[in-house]
């Protein structure tokens, strides 16, 4: 081993490396050396005399897959406070009916941040190590992001409709640029974004000007597009075009967009979203979940369109382990194209990793164990009945592996997770913060049951 660098702060020795550094590279017996948060070197051998004696910690990854942390691209992290909450309903009775109005009378600082926190602890232990989120009160989530030791794009929430923050129309541009402005330098884990909800539920003016804002300030614009049916038939018949159309005509698409979900959506709207560079966030359990559909992603894939993997909020979804979404992404595909080949493991790991990094504009920092990039790296523990024997680890990553075999995750070189423990999150008191929360949702008769409330 080449010993000309500085003495690391952590080791990691042994298993079996997946890069990422080109997607499918896989290394046996490497050694990771990380020093003040990043990736000083990738070599394979065993470690010199004087790092192992230097090194602060020694991580062995006997056993182990070690490869990059997932990056969850799309997600509301604070509707954790959710769960469960409205199961079994079509998407906009879901919304109209359950959501919206449990978000009027429940969300605040002090449950977005508890909800967050939930949700990053839960993240944290299926194996994500950055998330993309975008929600009311989004400075809260930054706040947990900052605490729990967690990387996470946070975009402020747009909606004309009544919500917990209340932005007005005239404020809506002042609050954008105040919300970038304070966190863009806060911390190194966070990057400030801005979202808008939707076509439907923002006015054009809306749309227009917190994507100028984005543009001025050089952050990313996330929205939902085309999730249902119903909402291309609303598109339709409030502009006479198509949603993507819509934005076109807003002037939106650009490689700064992030659209979420994207299900309906013909060739020529895939075509627009390929030529303006736009990147998609795909969510399949929400999406099978909510009965939305599925969205061609081959077809994204073959135009060339940046494609992440996101698990959309806990009260879509239920859970937030990107292993999960990774099999079901794989197989979903896979049953509705009649084509056992479509969006093979290697890919979908890809998705789950740089994919995500690329979506969120983040490829030059993360999603791959490259040296000088942040030091997000996780391990899993492939010493298990279901993961053995192995023939190919992105095989069992994808179709075998679960987000409870992940037994080590590090983000910006600090280990947030060793040995299923987490080091920088109170588990316990997250957990019991949000019993209360959800007793009091109970209480007010939220809870959905049956078709009803």
């Amino acid at each position: 081993m080449n010993t000309d660098h500085e003495n690391p702060d952590i080791l990691i020795t042994g298993g079996t490396l997946l890069t990422m550094a080109p997607p499918g590279r896989i290394l046996d017996n490497q050694v990771i050396g990380i020093r003040d948060g990043k990736i000083l070197f990738v070599q394979q051998g065993p470690p010199s005399l004087p790092f192992s004696m230097t090194a602060r910690e020694v991580v062995d990854a006997s056993g182990c897959i070690v490869m990059p942390g997932l990056v969850n691209v799309h997600g509301h992290l604070a509707m954790t406070c959710f769960r469960g909450l409205a199961d079994d309903l079509p998407l906009m009775t879901w919304l109209n009916d359950h959501i919206f109005p449990a978000e009027a009378k429940f969300i605040d600082r002090k449950t977005v941040y508890a909800g967050a926190m939930l949700a990053i602890a839960e993240m944290i232990l299926s194996g994500t190590t950055t998330f993309c989120d975008g929600y009311f009160f989004e400075g809260e989530v930054g706040r947990a992001a900052i605490a729990a030791g967690m990387r996470g794009v946070i975009a402020q929430g747009f909606i004309d409709l009544p919500t917990p923050d209340r932005p007005g129309h005239s404020e809506q541009a002042a609050i954008a640029e105040r919300f970038v402005e304070r966190w863009r330098d806060r911390s190194t884990l966070v990057t400030p974004a801005l979202v808008c909800h939707s076509a439907y539920t923002c006015m054009p003016e809306t749309l227009q000007t917190v994507k100028a804002v984005a543009r001025r300030t050089g952050v990313s614009f996330q929205i939902h597009l085309s999730e249902t049916r119903e909402e291309v038939r609303m598109i339709r018949e409030r502009y006479g075009r198509k949603p993507v159309q819509h934005l076109r005509d807003l002037d939106l698409l650009d490689e700064d967009t992030i659209a979420a979900h994207c299900i309906w959506l013909d060739g020529e709207e895939l075509d627009l979203l390929a030529a303006g560079k736009v990147k998609v966030a795909h969510d399949p359990e929400s999406n099978m979940k909510l009965g939305a559909g599925v969205a061609p992603v081959p077809e994204m894939l073959r135009r060339g369109i940046d494609v992440g993997l996101g698990t959309d909020g806990c009260a879509s979804n239920n859970d937030l382990d990107l292993f999960g979404e990774m099999g079901m992404a794989a197989k979903l595909h896979k049953v509705f194209s009649g084509d056992p080949t479509v969006l093979p493991a290697e890919k979908v790991v890809e998705m789950a990793t740089i994919g995500g990094a690329r979506v969120l504009g983040m490829a030059d920092r993360i999603g791959s164990i490259t040296p000088g990039k942040e030091a997000d790296i996780i391990l899993v523990d492939i010493r298990k009945p279901h993961l053995t024997p192995i023939y190919n680890p992105f095989s069992h990553l994808v179709y075998a592996a679960r987000g409870a075999d992940v037994v080590t995750s590090i983000i910006g070189g600090r280990i947030v997770m060793k040995d299923r423990r987490l080091l920088q999150i109170e588990l316990a008191g997250v957990m019991e913060e949000m019993r209360r929360i959800a007793d009091r949702i109970m209480e007010a008769g939220f809870h959905h049951k049956a078709g009803r409330l």
